[in-house]
C-alpha cells in the first residue's frame, strides 16, 4: 500500500523557487512531464497555459493557476540525488512557470470516500522549496465544481478532466452577466443557451407549471424570433405573422416619458422642453375626462391660456408693450378660431375676446402710413387681471382649470396623439417667439404621418398599462409564458433608441413598484437581456444640455445596471465591442463570460475589469475556438475555460455565417439542393407600400 507521502512524491512536477503577493514562480523537475503527464490516473495534458497545480499545506491545498511558460539556460544542470553528481557542468535548460494562487482546496475526505472542497483566496503563501504537484482526476472536478449552489449546467472544462461546469442563476443573473466575443465565436448561442438551460433546470422542479420565471430579450436583428418556441415565447415584431403567436409590437407614445419625448423630438433645454413637459403634464390630466368631447378640449384650451397669463402675473414681469402684446395678440386670434370650433360656447368666447381686445386697444399707439406695424404701451398687472377673470369665468362654466390636482408630465396615462400636438402648437402661439418651437411640432408631427412609426408608437388597438405590462413583462406566476422576444429589426432607426428605453425603464419601474407593494418588500426576480448591446448603451458625451436619443437611451441601462439588483432587476449584456460600452453599466456586472475577443481596445477594456491576478487569461482570449468562453466574477468560484452546451437547431439564434458557397454551387453540405431565388418586385412592393397606397388611390377614385 502506498503511503500518503509517496503518492505526493509521485505527483510531484516542481518546487516553488519565488514568491510574490500576485505571482509564484516554479522550477520544474528534470523528470517532470513534458506535454503529457501519466502520473494523475489517467493521461492528461500537461504542462498548459490556465491549467491548475497544487502546493500542499497543513489542510490541504493551495492552488494555482498556471499563467506562463518558460525555459531558463542555468550555468549548470540541477542535480536531484547522488545519481546526478556525475553530470558535467555544463550549460542546461531549465523549465519554469509562473502561478496565479487562486483558492484552497480543503480536504475533507474520510475513511469511506474522498473528498475536496475548494475556497477562494489564500490565507498563507507557500515557502521556498515547498514541493508542488499535479492535481488527480478528484481534486481537478473538486476546484472546477467547486460549491453546493450550481443547478444549472453550462458546459464542461476541458482543462479539468471535463468537469460540469455548473452556475448559481441567484449569482449570474442577479448581479448583472456580460457576455462578450466576436462575431461567430459563440456569444449569441450562449445567451439562449443560459436561457434555455435555467428554464429546463426549473421545469424539473415546477412539476405541471411554467417556471415562474421572466426574460425580456430584446433583439436588434431578428436572430431570437423563433430560438424560444418551446417555451411559448411572446415575439413582438413590427409586422407580426398572423400565422403564429407573434404580437404587434406596440410602445404607444403616452408611455413615453418628458426625457424621451424630449430625446425624441430634440428639444432645446431653455424653452422647448419646459413648454413640452407643460403641454404633456396638460394634456395627460384629461385621463379622467371624456377626450372626444368638444368642452373638455375647450376646457384644456383655456386653461393652458390662463396658466400663461398667471406665470407672467407671479413672475412680476413688467409687461412691456413691445413684448407682451404678442402673446395677447395670439390669444385674440386663437379665441376667435375657437368660437367657430366651438359654437356651443359662442357667447362666452367672444366676451372673453372683447377683453382681449379692449385691452389691446386701450395700449394700442396711432400709426401713419406708411407705418402699418402696430406698436403698444406698456399694459398693467390690472388688464391682465382683468382678462384672468374673464377666462376664468368660461372656464368655471366647463368644470375648471384641468390641471390642479392632475398627475405629473412622467405619468403613463393615455392621451391621443393629435390631442398633444394641438395643444403643443396652442402654447407655442402664446409665446413671444412661436417661430423657436416650429422645428418641436414638425418632429412630432412627422412621427403622426410616418406609417411606420406609427405602427410601432400610435394608439393602434385599446391599450392599458396593465395590458402591456402583462403582455411584455409577463403575468401572475408567469401564466403566459416566460420568455418576451422584443424584435426591434423593422423598427425605424428615428425611434428605436427610444423604444428600447421605453421598454427597458417601464420594466425597472415596474419592479421598483412590485417591490413597494409587496407586504413582505419582496422582489420579482426578472432579466433583461440586451443583444447587440454596443449600440444602445454606448459612451456617450455629458457635456451638453441637448439628450440624444441614444445617450437617453444609454442612461436608463446605468440606472439599471445600478439599481437594478435592489429590485429584482438582473441585466444580460451580450457585445461584440466592449470598448464602446458604457463604463459604468460595464463596471457594474459581477460576472462575465468571455469569448474569443481579438481586437487590442477591446482587450485593453476587458482586462480593466478583471482582477490583477488573473489578467493573464486576456492573452489566451484572442486563441479560443468557437463555444468556448472563460467564466469568470461572482457566479464562479475561479476563472475556468468552459466548453458551452451544444444547442440543438432549433434552439439556436439565426446568426449562423452566410453560406456563400452553398448558394454558389446550389448544394448544401448535404447533397441537397440549395436554391436562393430573387423576386425584387415582390421586395419593392413591400418596400414602397404598394398595396396600401393602391387601396388608398382606389378609395379616393371612389369618394
Amino acid at each position: 500500500m502506498i503511503s500518503p507521502m509517496e503518492s505526493l512524491a509521485r505527483l510531484q512536477i516542481g518546487t516553488v523557487d519565488f514568491v510574490a503577493p500576485d505571482e509564484v514562480k516554479v522550477l520544474l523537475d528534470l523528470d517532470a512531464p513534458q506535454s503529457m503527464a501519466m502520473n494523475a490516473g489517467k493521461p492528461r495534458p500537461f504542462p498548459r497555459i490556465n491549467g491548475f497545480v497544487l502546493l500542499p499545506t497543513e489542510n490541504g491545498f493551495i492552488v494555482g493557476q498556471i499563467t506562463w511558460l518558460a525555459i531558463e539556460h542555468s550555468s549548470f544542470p540541477k542535480r536531484k540525488g547522488i545519481q546526478d553528481f556525475g553530470l558535467i557542468d555544463l550549460p542546461f535548460p531549465l523549465r519554469k512557470m509562473s502561478l496565479s494562487l487562486l483558492g484552497t482546496l480543503v480536504n475533507e475526505s474520510n475513511q469511506e470516500n474522498t473528498k475536496y472542497k475548494f475556497k477562494r483566496g489564500v490565507h498563507t503563501f507557500p515557502g521556498l522549496g515547498d514541493p508542488v504537484i499535479i492535481p488527480d482526476s478528484i481534486q481537478l472536478k473538486a476546484i472546477v465544481e467547486s460549491g453546493t449552489d450550481g443547478r444549472v449546467l453550462i458546459g464542461h472544462c476541458p482543462l479539468a478532466d471535463n468537469a460540469e461546469v455548473r452556475v448559481n442563476p441567484d449569482k449570474i443573473f442577479g448581479r448583472h452577466l456580460a457576455i462578450l466575443g466576436n462575431t461567430g465565436s459563440g456569444k449569441s448561442c450562449s445567451v439562449a443557451g443560459l436561457i434555455h438551460w435555467s428554464l429546463a433546470e426549473a421545469k424539473k422542479l415546477s412539476g405541471d407549471k411554467n417556471p415562474n420565471a421572466r426574460f425580456l430579450v430584446i433583439d436588434p436583428n431578428g436572430e431570437y424570433s423563433g430560438a424560444f418556441d418551446n417555451h411559448k415565447a411572446r415575439v413582438f415584431k413590427v409586422e407580426p405573422d398572423d400565422t403564429t403567436n407573434e404580437l404587434l409590437l406596440n410602445v404607444p407614445a403616452w408611455l413615453w416619458n418628458s426625457s424621451e419625448w424630449s430625446a425624441f423630438t430634440q428639444a432645446s433645454g431653455r424653452a422647448q422642453k419646459p413648454l413640452l413637459r407643460r403641454a404633456l403634464r396638460e394634456v395627460r390630466c384629461g385621463i379622467e375626462e371624456d377626450e372626444h368631447s368638444d368642452d373638455f378640449r375647450l376646457r384644456r384650451r383655456l386653461s393652458s391660456a390662463v396658466i400663461m397669463l398667471k406665470s407672467e402675473v407671479r413672475a412680476g414681469n413688467n409687461y412691456e408693450g413691445w413684448k407682451f402684446s404678442p402673446k395677447l395678440v395670439a390669444l385674440s386670434e386663437d379665441l376667435q378660431a375657437w368660437m367657430e370650433e366651438h359654437a356651443a360656447h359662442a357667447v362666452e368666447l367672444h366676451v372673453n375676446n372683447e377683453t382681449v381686445q379692449n385691452v389691446l386697444q386701450s395700449k394700442s399707439r396711432p400709426t401713419k402710413p406708411p407705418q402699418y406695424i402696430q406698436y403698444y404701451n406698456d399694459f398693467s398687472q390690472t388688464d391682465i387681471e382683468s382678462i384672468i377673470s374673464s377666462i376664468n369665468s368660461t372656464l368655471n362654466s366647463l368644470g375648471g382649470l384641468v390641471f390642479q390636482s392632475g398627475p405629473s408630465e412622467d405619468a403613463p396615462l393615455p392621451f391621443k396623439s393629435t390631442d398633444f400636438i394641438d395643444h403643443i402648437e396652442t402654447l407655442a402661439e402664446q409665446e413671444t417667439n412661436p417661430q423657436f418651437f416650429d422645428y418641436l411640432v414638425m418632429r412630432i408631427r412627422m412621427m403622426l404621418s410616418d406609417k411606420r412609426m406609427l405602427s410601432v408608437s400610435g394608439n393602434n388597438r385599446e391599450l392599458s398599462l396593465n395590458q402591456w405590462l402583462e403582455e411584455f413583462v409577463g403575468s401572475s406566476d408567469a401564466s403566459n409564458g416566460c420568455v418576451s422576444v422584443i424584435d426591434l429589426s423593422l423598427v425605424p432607426q428615428e425611434i428605436v433608441h427610444i423604444v428600447t428605453a421605453v421598454v427597458s425603464r417601464l420594466t425597472f419601474e415596474a419592479l421598483q413598484r412590485y417591490r413597494r407593494n409587496h407586504p413582505d418588500n419582496k422582489v420579482l426576480p426578472t432579466s433583461l437581456v440586451m443583444e447587440e448591446a454596443h449600440n444602445f448603451i454606448k459612451n456617450y458625451r455629458n457635456d451638453s444640455d441637448e439628450a440624444s436619443a441614444s445617450s437617453m437611451c444609454c442612461q436608463v441601462f446605468e440606472k439599471i445596471a445600478r439599481e437594478g439588483r435592489k429590485f429584482g432587476l438582473g441585466l444580460v449584456l451580450s457585445s461584440q465591442r466592449p470598448s464602446e460600452l458604457s463604463s459604468t453599466v460595464l463596471s457594474q456586472c459581477n460576472t462575465f463570460l468571455l469569448h474569443r475577443i481579438t481586437n487590442d481596445k477591446d482587450q485593453e477594456m476587458v482586462a480593466r475589469l478583471l482582477p490583477d491576478g488573473i489578467r493573464g487569461l486576456i492573452r489566451e482570449i484572442p486563441a479560443l475556438p468557437s463555444q468556448h468562453a472563460f467564466l469568470v466574477g461572482w457566479a464562479a468560484e475561479l476563472p475556468i475555460l468552459t466548453r458551452m452546451l451544444s444547442l440543438p437547431e432549433r434552439q439556436r439564434p439565426h446568426s449562423d455565417d452566410p453560406d456563400y458557397w452553398n448558394v454558389w454551387t446550389r448544394t448544401n453540405s448535404q447533397g441537397e439542393p440549395e436554391e436562393r431565388h430573387v423576386d425584387w418586385k415582390a421586395i419593392s412592393d413591400e418596400w414602397q407600400e404598394v398595396e396600401v397606397n393602391e387601396h388608398i388611390e382606389e378609395k379616393n377614385n371612389d369618394e
